[in-house]
Parts: structure tokens; C-alpha cells; sequence
């Protein structure tokens, strides 16, 4: 018989299907959304709950393209990622002065200037383009287009740059296409095109879709002419993939130590292999002598890895026309050089190929050296890359730890470029480093450049993100995130000669322990490597790592087992070489548990205050010595600081998911299986991976799991909130249950699911022995309820829609949303807030438990929705509505500093 608990937990999903299928907008009890009748205006609202959700949402939006400069050079814009504005600088004088903020969508990171009367800003969070008109007074937004999941990047090609270029994940519910999210074969990244004159009506037509066999795309640049767009892909790997410990009889045959410190041979795990343009390789073991090993016959697909592609912006419907392969692994920026047509790109290059961490006394290190800050050059006429290690000062790796001197000269994460208009010269922005750098483009393309103090420009804050330059005045500006800043640099005298803030509601727990990501400097001997080297902008590279440490010895595990799982009998302990392992986010950590794919982090040693998770991560400490070659562990203070920036981390909403909460049929019924069919040994899926929305357990139990006697380790059982971004590689990396090796064709990614990437889609995972799946149509239906997994944000969180005179048929998306921001039971899905222009003046409201729109001032008038629709509709006036997390709606909508003042009164 269930436990108590147990079928409370399925009650209350069961309580979310209800709510999801049925769609429903209520569950507050207020007035419904769609009520026309206006209260008393001279009602006092000051008092009213609503005011008080002054929170902040951590979501840690990387940017991309933060900065962009007028004609004239007397304007900067700049994104405010975690403000959701567009900032407007008067920079005609010495330092930055504000003119204006404009307010956009969530987690903008890119802005691109049509011409100096229109800017258009990408909003990762809310899936959106807004079109900021610059010539009226106010600003305002006039337009916001629709795109897919997460845009980031945006450029303006094709003759006389008619047409505008977003790079978008390959899903999203504003996508007009199904995103086949089980099928082989089709990219995961799109590149949308718009008429930049004439976007569409309403939430805009793009002109095309083009869809590159990629996976999630960034950076996009412009060849001089205008006629070809280069997009890159974000998380573009680097042929590198995992064979699964079954493909051989007692395990693989790997190079290297075969036992720990204490002599208790390695568990049977699997093995990381690279395409090396021929042959599938592992990477030896240089320290005991031993060769790579040719593992071809295991592998049964291929990773075109095609990181970057070429785009005929000029065609009559622009086409992808070229691809290249092998750049890098993780794309951040890219530039063309002026005369040459070379395209110059910022990168990262993992060494996942190689094993283990610490000293290296025993076998093979990643310690110190696990990723390479690289500028890739592209030649795009015959295809040839060459790759620049940024920081090849640095004397021998094999030298345990670095020198201040290295440390000093190093640039790390290298997210920004910029060329002078000659092309000589390249500005490299390094995120990691707190510092510019300062390149001969010809001595990069040759090689022969060396690093001095010279070719660095110091900032007096960290994380610049964004370069632009002015070379007229003699001048660069670099966004600088760490203080959500702006830097000018003198370009003559290499030198920061002004620096202001952009407005921050970020807590003080995110600002302090942001460094500590990122901050190379301060968290390696070398200066090159840090925690956000692997965790890119706090979620995943994905990629795996074999960090086992062939120094340690076996420890007990004092981790809590998932009763329904502990079937069998097994010392609960874990082995040191752990094997292969994928990276897992940042994000969502806070209620879940110990930490690691094996919950080695235990957390154990907390104090009384402390959660579990709190300690669980601060034992990451050790981390800093073993794998970043820092010369000793953190102060206690800086581990504290960074627990409490990465426990405060947060998932985007689900782009799978249905925005009015819906279920599919498919997905109903696997949810229904889910909660109530058994699988494995007696037990539903939930009995272990535990959906229970109250809870915040979306997936997890957050306790350790019996894996079986075929598995060679246990494992803490994993939530299922991220798994979409695990799509794009099909089938088995060995043989088939069935013993037949059928070869598979291109893949995306090297790694798909498990805590080794070895099962390449969720069907393949559920597909198992351990797992009795009736039919197949049941175990799909399973896949497509994790696809869209609930997280802890409803899917409308960051949806928006503008509406004015010319776009009043979006009214139904605006019902939609505030439908959905009056939803409270099982929980709430979103606070509505409204950004308008009325009668030529900015105003600001948001939605109460009662559906009244309470405006910025508290002497302006409550609006009913349908009373503010009237408003937006009428000629000359604009309205942008946007569902933000529950609690962040006073402060995005009425009160942007959260004192308690509302803006408006502010103002005045």
C-alpha cells in the first residue's frame, strides 16, 4: 500500500493535469479578466498585495551584443539584461550621462540599430523582438515580434541592410512549425529573417525561417558587402562522444590507472572518443605511456559538427549557401575583418578528451588546463580555420601551478570582438578577466604575436560583455555586466578614462558571488579558467568529463535512499574514478538535495543554519584546487557568496510546454501513466522522479537510487526540467539492445541522456530492460510528457504581446495572458504588467488579485482590461503586455527601485 505522502504527491499532479487540461483562468477568486465594469477611482490602492511583489528573478542571461552606437556617435544604447530596459547615454561629453530607459522585454542581451531613429532588442526570456521607435517622444516600444526559444543575437544584412538576421533555438510555442523534438535529422537551430522596413503585421512575418544542423545558435556577423550572414552555433561541440561500458564483456579497456589510491578497482563505466578526421580516438594516457586507442567499430553515427554557416542575405529568399565545420566549442562572438572577408571567432575549446583531475602525479590531468580561450580565423573562400590560443604566454601546463606574471597577461572567456575600421586591430573583450585586449590582426592570422602588459586595458569592473568603438573621438565602450556597467577607454592612451552604472535590481547576493563563476583571475593560478569555463553562464556546456581522481580513495555514502528504488544489495559508497558523467546546470539547485550526478556532494557538514544544498555546494571547494589549478581553496566568505549567487539560479519556462498550461493528448496520457502505471519493480515513474509542483520537485526526490546490478555506481535520482535541451542525438552510441549495430547518419550532439549522454533520446533511455513499458505508444507518450516537463515557472512566464491602432487583432494574447496571471491554484503562474505610451505619456500598471491594472501613480486610475485594451487600440497609443514571475510585478511594472514610491509619484 502507498505511503500518505506518496499519494499526495500524486494528488497534486494529478491537481496540475487537472488545471493544465482544463485551461482554466481563475482559482483567485477575483473579478474575471474580462470584466468591463471600472471601480471607484477615488479608491485607495496604495495597500494593495500586489504592490509589495517586489522580488527579483535570477535567471543569468548571457549577452551577446549588448551595445550598439548612433551614426553621430553621441548616443550609446545599452541592454540592461536584469532590468528588462533599453538605456539611452548621452555620450558627447567625458562621461556617460542618462537620457532615457526604455522598457523592453525579459532578459534582453542584444540590441542593433536599424538607423538612428530605431533599435531593435532581442529578449531571450520572452522569446521576442521588440522595435523601439528612438524618434518619438517618449521612446517607446512600437512593435514586438515573435520568435523562437531564446533568441539571442541580431544584425541587419542584404542590400542596403533591408532585412534583419535573430538567431533562435529550433522550438518555442511562437514558432509557426512543429519542432519535431523526436525526430532524427532536423537542426536545432533556426536563424529568423524579417523585412526590417515592413516586419509584419501585428507579431510580424518573417520572411524566412532557416533551420542549421546545429544546436542552439549565437553569434551572427556580416560580410563587408552586406551580401552573406555567417551564424554560429552556441553549443556547437567538438566531435567528441561517450561509448557506453556494455559495448565489451567486463567493461572497456581503458588507458591509465585501473584502481584507486586505496586499491579498489574502478567501477565499470564508459569512455569519452574524439573524431580525429578519421578515426574515433580516446586519449591515451601520455603518463603511463599508453597510445590512444581506435575505437571506430563502437561508433555508429557522425558529428558533422558544423559550427558555422554561411547565409545569402542578398537571394530573394535568403538560403544557408555553405557550412563549416571544426571552430571551436562553445561560440560566443564573431567578426568580419574589414578588407580581408576573414571572419574572426571568439571561443571556447574543451579538453574533455582527456581524463581525470587533480595533481597528475598517477595518470593524465585536467587540472589547470580543461578548456583554451581561442580566436578561430575563417577563411570562408576555401574553408581553412586556423586557431589561436589567446593565452599561449603561459610557459608549460605541466607545471602544477602558474605564475602571478601568467596570471596577469591571461584572458579568459573571450565573449566580445570589435575591429578598427582598417582591420588591423581586434578588441577581444574577456569576460573572465576584467580587462580588454588589444591584437595585430595580421600577427593574429600569422601566429607570431606576444603578449605583454601593453596589449591589455584594465577595467575597474569584471565581465565585460560588449565592445563598440568610436574611432573618430578616439574612443571604445565596453558594457561591463559584473556592476551592470559601462566603461569608456581612451583607444590612444589604452586606458579606462570613465565608468557609470546602469540601475540593478539585483540582490547583493547575485552581485557578490558572480565573480566567482567567472572571475579567472581570481579562482585559477593561471587566470585562464573558471567555474563558468564548463557552466556557461551558470547552466551547461554540453559536453561530459571524466573528472574521476585516481589520487582519492573509496568513501561511504551517508546519502538517504529512495525506498522504492533500494532493491538491491550494495555497499553504498563512492569510487573515486567515476567515469564519464555529463555537466549538469547551475540552475534549480535550491530544494533539491546533495549534489552531482551521484550526490557525492552531500552536504553533510552543514551547520545548523545551513541547508542541505548550501553545504552540498560549498563542498565544490575542493573543485578550485583539483581541476582549476588555484593555489589554495576559497575563503569561506567567497564559497558562501557563490552558494547563495548559484542557489538563487533559475530555469526559463518550458518552450515545449503549452502557454495556457494545456496538455497534449499525448501528454496527458503520459502523465496519467506516469502517476499511475507501474514500470519498474512495482513502482510509477513518480514514485521516484516525484512531480509535485507544491513541493518544488519537479522530477527529483531528491535521494539516491539503487541503479540495479548491470549499473556500476548509484546515482541521486535527477529532476526532468531541462531534458528538451538534450535533444539531438538519436540512437546508441554501441549496439542495440537486439546485438545489431545499424548505423545511425549525422547527429547534433555527441551526448543525449543518462548521466553519461550514452542514451540518445528519452524513448532510448525508457527503452532500458529495467523498465516495462506496455506498449511502445505508452513509453512515447512518457517522452513527450518530459519533453515538457513543468519547472518552477509557467510556460507564459516572459510572453508579451504589443498592441496599438495597427496591431488590435493581438488582443486575444493579451486575454490569454491575463487569463494566466490569475491563476493561483496549484500555484501562481505570473504577474501581469503593462508598458505603455498614452496620450504621449509613459505610464506603468500592474495586474491585482481582482484583475484591475493598478497604474504608476497613485493618483492615476485603476483600469479594467478591457477599459486598458481601449486605450492601447486608439490611434497614436501603444501597449506592451508581459507576464513576469510571480513577484516580480510591482517592481517591473510601478516601482522599478522597489522603495516603495511608485514611479510615476517618483517622476513628479
Amino acid at each position: 500500500m502507498k505511503s500518505d505522502s506518496m499519494l499526495r504527491h500524486r494528488l497534486l499532479a494529478l491537481g496540475l493535469l487537472c488545471l493544465a487540461m482544463t485551461g482554466c483562468g481563475g482559482g483567485g477568486g477575483g473579478t474575471p479578466a474580462g470584466d468591463d465594469t471600472d471601480p471607484p477611482q477615488d479608491t485607495d490602492f496604495s495597500d494593495d498585495p500586489v504592490l509589495k511583489s517586489t522580488g527579483f528573478t535570477h535567471f543569468e542571461s548571457g549577452p551577446v551584443r549588448p551595445l550598439a552606437l548612433s551614426s553621430d556617435g553621441l548616443r550609446l544604447y545599452a541592454v540592461n539584461t536584469p532590468d528588462n530596459r533599453l538605456e539611452v547615454f548621452d555620450v558627447s561629453g567625458a562621461t556617460p550621462l542618462p537620457l532615457a530607459s526604455i522598457p523592453v522585454g525579459l532578459e534582453p542581451v542584444a540590441v542593433a540599430l536599424r538607423d538612428d531613429g530605431e533599435a531593435w532588442v532581442v529578449n531571450q526570456l520572452s522569446d521576442s523582438i521588440s522595435i523601439v521607435d528612438l524618434a518619438s517622444t517618449p521612446a517607446r516600444v512600437r512593435q514586438t515580434l515573435w520568435v523562437g526559444d531564446e533568441p539571442r543575437d541580431i544584425v541587419f544584412a542584404g542590400g542596403e541592410s533591408k532585412r534583419a538576421f535573430i538567431t533562435a533555438a529550433h522550438r518555442g510555442q511562437n514558432a509557426p512549425f512543429d519542432p519535431q523534438s523526436t525526430e532524427p535529422g532536423i537542426g536545432r537551430a533556426d536563424v529568423w529573417v524579417f523585412d526590417a522596413a515592413a516586419p509584419g503585421n501585428d507579431a510580424g512575418e518573417p520572411l524566412a525561417i532557416l533551420n542549421l544542423f546545429g544546436d542552439v545558435p549565437r553569434p551572427l556577423a556580416v560580410s563587408s558587402d552586406g551580401t552573406t550572414v555567417y551564424a554560429g552555433i552556441f553549443y556547437s561541440g567538438n566531435r567528441s562522444t561517450v561509448l557506453g561500458s556494455a559495448i565489451a564483456d567486463g567493461g572497456l579497456d581503458k588507458s591509465g590507472p585501473q584502481t584507486s589510491a586505496d586499491g579498489v578497482e574502478q567501477p565499470d563505466t564508459g569512455l569519452i572518443v574524439q573524431f580525429d578526421g578519421t578515426a574515433w580516438m580516446d586519449g591515451g594516457d601520455p603518463k603511463t605511456g599508453a597510445e590512444p586507442k581506435d575505437w571506430s567499430a563502437s561508433v555508429h553515427f557522425e558529428l558533422p559538427d558544423l559550427d558555422v554557416f554561411a547565409i545569402d542575405a542578398a537571394a530573394t529568399t535568403p538560403r544557408v549557401s555553405a557550412s563549416y565545420p571544426g571552430i571551436g566549442t562553445t561560440l560566443f562572438d564573431m567578426a568580419v575583418r574589414p578588407g580581408s572577408d576573414e571572419l574572426f571567432i571568439a571561443q571556447l575549446e574543451a579538453r574533455n578528451l582527456v581524463r581525470f583531475e587533480g595533481s597528475g602525479s598517477v595518470s593524465t590531468t585536467l587540472n589547470g588546463h580543461f578548456a583554451e580561450s581561442r580566436i578561430a580565423i575563417l577563411d570562408p573562400s576555401d574553408g581553412s580555420v586556423r586557431q589561436r590560443h589567446l593565452n599561449k604566454h603561459i610557459a608549460s601546463y605541466d607545471q602544477a601551478l602558474g605564475t602571478e606574471a601568467e596570471r596577469e597577461l591571461s584572458l579568459a572567456m573571450p565573449v566580445s570582438l570589435a575591429f578598427t575600421a582598417d582591420g588591423a586591430a581586434v578588441y577581444v573583450a574577456a569576460y573572465g578577466s576584467q580587462a580588454l585586449g588589444v591584437f595585430d590582426a595580421d600577427a593574429l592570422v600569422d601566429d607570431s604575436f606576444q603578449r605583454g602588459a601593453d596589449d591589455l586595458i584594465p577595467l575597474s569592473a569584471g565581465g565585460p560583455a560588449g565592445i563598440v568603438l568610436d574611432e573618430v573621438r578616439g574612443r571604445l565602450y565596453a558594457a561591463t555586466r559584473f556592476d551592470n556597467g559601462l566603461s569608456v577607454v581612451d583607444i590612444a592612451e589604452r586606458r579606462e578614462i570613465a565608468h557609470a552604472r546602469a540601475p540593478n535590481p539585483e540582490p547583493v547576493s547575485v552581485t557578490d558571488g558572480r565573480a566567482m563563476l567567472y572571475d579567472a583571475r581570481l579562482t585559477s593560478s593561471r587566470g585562464d579558467s573558471a567555474c563558468g569555463g564548463c557552466h556557461i553562464f551558470g547552466d551547461m556546456d554540453h559536453l561530459a568529463w571524466d573528472l574521476g581522481e585516481p589520487e582519492g580513495s573509496v568513501a561511504l555514502s551517508p546519502n538517504e535512499y529512495n525506498p522504492a528504488s533500494n532493491r538491491f544489495a550494495r555497499q553504498p559508497s563512492f569510487h573515486p574514478m567515476k567515469g564519464p558523467m555529463t555537466t549538469q546546470s547551475l540552475r534549480g539547485l535550491a530544494g533539491n538535495g546533495p549534489m552531482h550526478w551521484r550526490g557525492d556532494r552531500t552536504g553533510v557538514s552543514r551547520d545548523a543554519d545551513e541547508t542541505v544544498e548550501e553545504q552540498a555546494f560549498e563542498d565544490f571547494t575542493v573543485a578550485f584546487v583539483t581541476l582549476l589549478g588555484r593555489d589554495g581553496e576559497p575563503e569561506e566568505a567567497q564559497m558562501d557568496a557563490f552558494a547563495h549567487f548559484a542557489l538563487g539560479l533559475r530555469y526559463p519556462p518550458n518552450p515545449l510546454a503549452n502557454l495556457d498550461n494545456s496538455l497534449t493528448p499525448d501528454q496527458a496520457a503520459g502523465l496519467e501513466f506516469y502517476m499511475t502505471q507501474t514500470v519498474d519493480g512495482g513502482n510509477t515513474c513518480n514514485d521516484c522522479h516525484q512531480l509535485d509542483v507544491l513541493a518544488g520537485r519537479f522530477g527529483t526526490s531528491t535521494q539516491q537510487s539503487t541503479e540495479g546490478p548491470g549499473i556500476a555506481e548509484d546515482f541521486k535520482i535527477p529532476h526532468l526540467r531541462n531534458a528538451y535541451q538534450k535533444i539531438g542525438r538519436f540512437g546508441k552510441t554501441s549496439e542495440t539492445l537486439s546485438g545489431e549495430t545499424p548505423e545511425l547518419g549525422p547527429q547534433i550532439r555527441g551526448f543525449g541522456f543518462g548521466h553519461d549522454g550514452t542514451a540518445g533520446s528519452v524513448d532510448d533511455f525508457l527503452s532500458a530492460p529495467l523498465f516495462l513499458f506496455p506498449t511502445d505508444l505508452s513509453r512515447r507518450q512518457v517522452e513527450a510528457l518530459v519533453l515538457a516537463f513543468p519547472s518552477e515557472l509557467a510556460p507564459i512566464v516572459g510572453q508579451q504581446v504589443s498592441l496599438s491602432a495597427a496591431s488590435a487583432a493581438l488582443e486575444p494574447r493579451a486575454r490569454l495572458l491575463a487569463e494566466r496571471a490569475a491563476v493561483t491554484s496549484p500555484r501562481p503562474e505570473c504577474d501581469l504588467v503593462v508598458k505603455a505610451v498614452f496620450a504621449g505619456q509613459a505610464r506603468g500598471y500592474v495586474m491585482n488579485a481582482e484583475s484591475r491594472f493598478l497604474p504608476d501613480s497613485l493618483s492615476g486610475e485603476v483600469l479594467s482590461l478591457d477599459a486598458l485594451l481601449a486605450l492601447a487600440v486608439t490611434d497614436g497609443n501603444v501597449a506592451t503586455f508581459t507576464c513576469v514571475a510571480p513577484g516580480d510585478g510591482a517592481r517591473i511594472g510601478v516601482d522599478r527601485d522597489a522603495d516603495g514610491t511608485l514611479d510615476g509619484d517618483e517622476t513628479a
